[in-house]
């Protein structure tokens, strides 16, 4: 009994780690295509998970909520702060903070 209760926990976290490798890399890219259409610089070519918790999707089942955060500058010489927040493997918000158009 006590091996497959291990093997399900085991199971769980690798399908966590999975999940969530495939949500940081549609957060990463998202944040570097909204830089590139907004003329900005993507800063260290990364994204970092701040935040991880379960919130309800639109159809009301149990999901992860996750919050990427990432770094742009506006003409190279700063650091602006920008998020993502991923609902399960879709979008629910994106952030950038505010810069000059130049």
């Amino acid at each position: 009994m006590a091996e497959s209760i291990t093997l399900f926990l085991l199971g769980v976290l690798v399908w966590l780690w999975f999940d969530s490798m495939r949500a940081r890399e549609r957060a990463l890219v998202l944040g570097k295509r909204t830089c590139e259409r907004d003329g900005l610089i993507f800063l260290d070519e990364t994204v970092e998970c701040v935040s991880l918790r379960f919130a309800r999707n639109e159809e009301g089942r149990m999901a992860l909520r996750r919050t990427y955060s990432f770094e742009f500058s506006d003409n190279g010489n700063n650091r602006r702060n920008g998020s993502v927040v991923m609902l399960g493997g879709e979008v629910e918000s994106l952030y950038t903070e505010p810069y000059l158009i130049q």
